[in-house]
């Protein structure tokens, strides 16, 4: 009786160990995917603002020149 005991616990913990580690490999996948698909929103988000940055940007060096190019 103690050998089939031995037995059935290795196969046990045998398969508890191989499914904890495919639950953390769909886990970890599962974690790369919502990262990049995040990284993609906020990349999407940060382009037109960073050209509206751009364009404030130029458009107040223009007044700044013109307001210099008057006080002469």
């Amino acid at each position: 009786m103690g050998y089939v005991l031995r037995v059935r616990l290795a196969s046990f913990f045998t398969g508890a160990a191989s499914a904890s580690f495919l639950g953390l490999y769909i886990l970890y996948k599962d974690y790369k995917v919502a990262h990049e698909s995040i990284a993609q929103q906020v990349k999407s988000l940060h382009e037109p603002l960073d050209r509206r940055i751009s364009a404030l940007e130029s458009l107040k060096q223009a007044e700044t020149s013109q307001h210099a190019d008057s006080t002469k």
